[in-house]
């Protein structure tokens, strides 16, 4: 019914739009016309049209605030954020008590990442029209954005109850509560959500993400048989809470181009940019963009590619729009590169404008649609060519992104047509690590980490969600059957394990036998790791940092390959550590293998003792050979850019 309304409204604006254009030609200077006219364009999605419209308004009464703030609303919607912000800023000076001018303008402020100052803005709104519930919620959204998610669901509350029924607002409040780690409540939000708009996808993904999470199973299967096709055909959702519950590169292409065409500014892009000659000798520049420049998984990953680049060849710089910090991490990372930019104030435009300034050939992009990200910044084209690489694990579906750093494993040749992007294929795995991760060197034995003396130990660190049903059935099976074995899981959510320990129940298996790992520092995490016989991994989303740890610790992965690139991760780990026969694919035999490995300790010894001779010495674990892999693909793309030649898969040889 709702779809069939929205049909009609848009023949009706068509309609007016039929009748109202002949008489403009003939009443040019008619503002109630030209106001009526470009309202219509605005809600057929025709921004450039109305954005015409309403400048003719105020060049005609150049004192109608009314007028500037609807041409602000149309220059936002075709990306013009700068020329926006100009008019809404107009409006005010024109009336200052325009309360819709003030909230207008915050939206703008939002959308380039000036929080502070979009929270004065709605600050203002509120001030002057303190039943303005749009902008209660929306102050809540730039405290979120601040990092106040505590103090956002105030303003939520209070928007909720002077308009109860906006499913924006319950959404959003669970966007809060699932930041505060407050996942059930943050369930119950989205709930709100959907039961005030049925079709809000993005609520739906984010409550079973959230189920999942927390491996509320039963409540999931709400949601489970929408699942596929979230995200494909009507609104965008969240791309990456999809990768773990979904196993399609081709749905994943179509949720990714989805999201990139809703979320990133229509005219922002400048198109392919001339990629500069060098002259002997020159460095090509190289710039990484990231939030996570600090004690994250991403530096834990990159931190010994930084210190082994190609100083002669390369100028390494890092642009941080993440947290300041002074730890190890950070310290380490600003020692490693040429440049260190703190853009943490910049909105996407200036960061991009910044790395065109500095003359960046190579953009790289760490963190694509995972949290904190500023993948926009990219639509603005910061350098000639620009790549995504290891944060996100699939494909952009953005226009803007020319390469994906990846392997023949993760992305096989006849998946190409699930990428927007064309690959830079590595030789080995399209993963980075350091050769140079400490271990805690302090003697450990089962006691001490909670674990029995005697008996089997399957382990498997990988986040809640990625246990499914199915998956954690073979796992039950395989405690069954294995006498005196128990699984060690991640201890990082209550209510996680209390469903975990509900299900191994419903199994028949006694929940005591599940054990879970508080958290630790890294070097004694993967000290700890050492203790387990076998890591056991998931399925629609792979182990990928949390294997590497545990491959690095000297500690054996089942896995079995999937389709999407997620879901391959570990397979391409585990072949360029020299151990492909830990590749399964299908669910029976993964089972095999992990049983047959639990039951026969002389294959499992044996395998453990080929990971320990090859763990130094395989391409896995190679830094500096990476380095120079990830580099001569570097090179090839900004040598094809300056060619004049469209992106296309690269293929590195070892």
């Amino acid at each position: 019914m709702n779809a069939l309304r929205a049909i009609e409204r848009r023949g009706e604006m068509r309609a007016l739009l039929d009748r109202g254009l002949p008489l403009l030609e003939r009443f040019p200077q008619a503002v109630p016309l030209l106001q009526m006219l470009g309202i219509a364009h605005a809600r057929l999605g025709e921004p450039a049209a109305a954005a015409a419209l309403f400048a003719r308004i105020t060049m005609i009464e150049p004192d109608d605030a009314a007028g500037h703030v609807n041409l602000g609303n149309s220059l936002r919607d075709l990306g013009r954020r700068d020329a926006a912000i100009r008019s809404f800023e107009r409006a005010i000076e024109i009336d200052p008590h325009l309360a819709q001018a003030h909230f207008n303008l915050g939206n703008v402020l939002y959308d380039i990442g000036r929080h502070g100052d979009a929270l004065g803005r709605f600050d203002a709104a509120i001030a002057l029209r303190p039943d303005y519930a749009a902008a209660h919620a929306r102050r809540g959204d730039a405290l979120v954005a601040l990092d106040r998610a505590e103090d956002a669901l105030a303003c939520y509350r209070r928007a909720i109850d002077l308009a109860p029924d906006m499913a924006r607002t319950h959404n959003n409040m669970g966007m809060a509560l699932r930041l505060l780690g407050r996942f059930p409540e943050a369930i119950a939000a989205f709930g709100e959500a959907l039961a005030r708009q049925p079709g809000h996808e993005a609520a739906r993904v984010r409550r079973a993400y959230l189920r999942a999470r927390i491996c509320d199973w039963d409540a999931m299967s709400e949601d489970v048989r929408q699942l596929p096709e979230l995200g494909t055909k009507a609104a965008a959702v969240p791309p990456f809470m999809m990768l773990a519950l979904d196993d399609s590169p081709a749905r994943h292409r179509l949720r990714a181009g989805r999201n990139a065409a809703a979320t990133f500014p229509r005219a922002a892009g400048e198109g392919a940019m001339p990629a500069r000659a060098l002259a002997p000798g020159e460095r090509l520049r190289i710039g990484y963009f990231s939030a996570d420049f600090h004690d994250h998984a991403t530096m834990h990953l990159m931190a010994r590619l930084f210190e082994v680049h190609d100083r002669a060849g390369f100028e390494v710089h890092a642009f941080s729009y993440g947290p300041a910090s002074d730890d190890p991490m950070r310290r380490r990372l600003v020692a490693a590169v040429d440049h260190f930019h703190d853009v943490r104030a910049f909105d996407d435009r200036a960061i991009a404008l910044l790395a065109r300034r500095l003359g960046i050939d190579v953009a790289v992009d760490l963190k694509g649609y995972t949290a904190d990200t500023r993948s926009g910044l990219f639509a603005w084209r910061a350098a000639p060519v620009q790549i995504a690489y290891l944060g996100y694990p699939g494909t952009m579906g953005a226009p803007f992104i020319d390469y994906i750093v990846a392997d023949r494993t993760v992305i096989p040749p006849d998946h190409l047509a699930h990428y927007s992007e064309a690959p830079i294929w590595l030789p080995h795995s399209y993963q980075a690590n350091d050769d140079r991760r400490p271990i805690a060197d302090r003697p450990l034995c089962r006691a001490d980490v909670g674990l029995p003396e005697k008996g089997f130990v399957f382990a498997s660190f990988n986040a809640s969600y990625k246990i499914t049903p199915d998956l954690f059935a073979i796992w039950m099976q395989l405690l069954g059957r294995v006498e005196d074995s128990v699984l060690w899981l991640l201890g990082d959510d209550a209510d996680a394990a209390r469903n975990l320990r509900g299900h191994a129940r419903r199994h028949g298996i006694d929940p005591a036998r599940l054990l879970f790992a508080a958290k630790l520092p890294v070097a004694e995490h993967l000290a700890r790791q050492r203790l387990a016989d076998l890591f056991l991994d998931s399925f629609v989303c792979n182990a990928h940092t949390t294997a590497s740890d545990a491959l690095w610790a000297g500690l054996p992965i089942v896995t079995r390959i999937g389709e999407g690139f997620a879901a391959r991760v570990c397979a391409s780990l585990l072949r360029a550590v020299g151990l492909p026969d830990l590749v399964t694919g299908s669910a029976a035999d993964y089972e095999r293998l992990a049983l047959m490995l639990a039951t026969d300790r002389a294959a499992l010894d044996a395998v453990r003792t080929r990971l320990a001779a090859q763990r130094s010495t395989a391409p896995l674990f190679d830094s500096s050979a990476f380095a120079r892999h990830i580099e001569a693909g570097y090179r090839a793309a900004h040598a094809r850019r300056q060619a004049g030649l469209p992106p296309a898969p690269i293929e590195i040889e070892p």
